[in-house]
């Protein structure tokens, strides 16, 4: 039996989805610790653009969070980059150079075939067709082994994305195998809503709704106590637009890549990232992804004063909000 929630924002989403664990659900046991259970879970995200799960407590690391959006519509698996903006990601994915599953990697250049842009280019050519889907899971290299143990530790959680447009918007379904709650829904939303919008925008669309099925939805019994415990927040509408036509994004997208490299380069002081991000010559929307970078960039480097000045330039209140929420946890700790 489905279980079906529909909100307009993913923070509404999210707390619906917590009490619906109030409410009862199954014990089931994983490789990594016993967890509570929800199975066939649907969500429908009314407005995709809302994408940050504020209620969290601790609260999501919007820097790592935009980071990752970064690292997966580059395509790329490497680990030092993604790991200098989350410490802690190896514990979950494994040491290495790479990483098995990361989704950048396998959207872009894992079966031989730049899926976004081919979708892009069918999307534009037959705004119809139903044939579009974007394949992330791979048997040939994720299936369990025969004793049913993983084959790597880092195995995609989501199996494949379905794009569809409609009444002149794009709509994304987004299939998961496995969904943590806790740690992992809330940035699975950002990154695939936030590639959502960006293709929306190479199609000249609007963003339609973002739906995602989790067929095992599931919170750790350590992090259980914490999610029950979880009460709304407010926060800022996230106004800015990732939409640009196919030719600007390229441009944009490059230029920030780019610059982002420098930040995980510790051998750029505070001051050189501050320049490059006030001469950054984008979209005010892509600036403020820069911005909050270079504050993470720069409190890393324990210069309070720049990370200060980066996000107070940073003109989307959204991003401020969470990136203080961000910093009040890392301070306690």
């Amino acid at each position: 039996m489905f279980q079906v929630f529909e909100r307009q924002t993913a923070d509404e989403l999210w707390l619906a989805l917590a009490d619906a664990f109030h409410q009862g659900v199954a014990d089931q046991s994983s490789r990594a610790g016993a967890t509570k259970e929800l199975l066939h879970v649907a969500m429908s995200l009314q407005d995709p653009r809302q994408r940050f799960v504020i209620s969290r407590t601790p609260p999501i690391n919007i820097a790592f969070a935009l980071a990752e959006i970064l690292w997966i519509v580059a395509g790329r698996n490497d680990s030092a980059f993604i790991n200098y903006f989350n410490r802690g990601y190896s514990r979950y994915c494994g040491d290495g150079p790479v990483y098995h599953g990361a989704y950048g990697e396998r959207l872009r250049r894992h079966l031989g075939l730049d899926q976004l842009q081919r979708a892009y280019d069918a999307l534009r050519a037959n705004p119809d067709t139903r044939q579009v889907v974007l394949q992330i899971w791979d048997s040939a290299i994720d299936f369990p082994q025969p004793t049913g143990a993983p084959v790597t530790m880092d195995i995609p959680c989501n199996i494949v994305a379905m794009l569809k447009i409609r009444s002149g918007a794009l709509e994304w379904t987004q299939v998961m195998r496995s969904n943590d709650f806790f740690r992992g829904l809330p940035y699975n939303i950002i990154q695939f809503t936030a590639v959502q919008e960006i293709l929306a925008g190479w199609l000249g669309v609007r963003i339609g709704r973002y739906h995602h099925f989790s067929d095992s939805l599931h919170v750790y019994d350590t992090e259980f106590p914490v999610v029950m415990g979880a009460r709304s927040v407010e926060i800022d509408s996230n106004d800015d637009s990732l939409c640009l036509p196919k030719a600007d994004f390229d441009s944009a997208f490059g230029e920030l890549i780019s610059t982002a490299e420098r930040i995980t380069d510790e051998s750029s002081t505070p001051d050189q990232l501050a320049g490059v991000a006030n001469k950054a010559a984008l979209p005010q929307s892509y600036r403020n992804i820069l911005f909050v970078l270079c504050a993470e960039g720069a409190r890393r480097r324990k210069n309070s004063s720049m990370m200060e000045e980066m996000i107070s330039a940073c003109t989307n209140v959204a991003y401020r909000q969470l990136y203080r929420r961000w910093l009040s946890r890392v301070q306690a700790t």
